[in-house]
């Protein structure tokens, strides 16, 4: 593979690491391996990461980003709070073309959390999803679109329980999970209770 800017390589490594960490897993992938299937020799790789984990690390931290940009963008044209609400329950990143091999990665953390760089890589991650869901169910709850039954940040914390779940199952390929035997889906439903009133 020709020379690339630095920017270029670095997102290049991340692209390759993603696909082969999904598919080896983080412990038993290599450097030599990830060097193969990029087209550059292990010394490049260290040009941009110190190290296995510190690529790992970086996977973790663009999908956070990435997560975060994709509901922006898929909330932009939203009417209103509610229809906000209705569009982040209708879609996990675990489950998009484009998510399902970061978040495998992702996933793979869970082996990993022993290890404090890595934890605190995940742990910032859900931190910053939480307080997006957060504030995006504060705003819905004051234009009274959304129950106020339960606190912004207890809801918050549901729809991030449900989201890991379904997408880990997504991941496995576990067939008609989420739905039931009319093909009723989980998420449309939750988005109706979600936005149901109950002051």
């Amino acid at each position: 593979m020709g020379r690339l800017p630095a920017d270029q390589r670095r997102e290049q490594l991340l692209d390759v690491a993603a696909e082969l960490f999904a598919r080896d897993g983080y412990a038993r992938a290599t450097t030599a391996q990830l060097a193969k299937a990029a087209g550059v020799t292990e010394p490049i790789i260290y040009r941009h990461f110190e190290s296995k984990r510190d690529l790992f690390v970086a996977l973790i931290e663009r999908t956070a980003h990435d997560t975060l940009e994709h509901w922006e963008n898929r909330l932009a044209t939203a009417k209103d709070p509610a229809d906000r609400i209705a569009r982040l329950t209708e879609e996990n990143p675990f489950t998009t073309p484009g998510g399902r091999v970061p978040y495998r990665v992702f996933l793979q953390a869970i082996t990993e959390v022993n290890d404090p760089v890595i934890h605190k890589a995940v742990v910032a991650h859900i931190r910053e999803l939480h307080k997006f869901l957060a504030r995006e169910i504060g705003q819905a709850q004051e234009e009274k679109k959304i129950t106020k039954l339960f606190s912004a940040e207890l809801m918050a914390w549901t729809l991030i329980h449900i989201g890991l779940g379904y997408g880990f199952l997504d991941s496995m390929n576990v067939p008609n999970q989420g739905m039931d035997e009319h093909g009723n889906h989980v998420q449309p439903m939750l988005a109706r209770v979600l936005t149901r009133r109950h002051e």
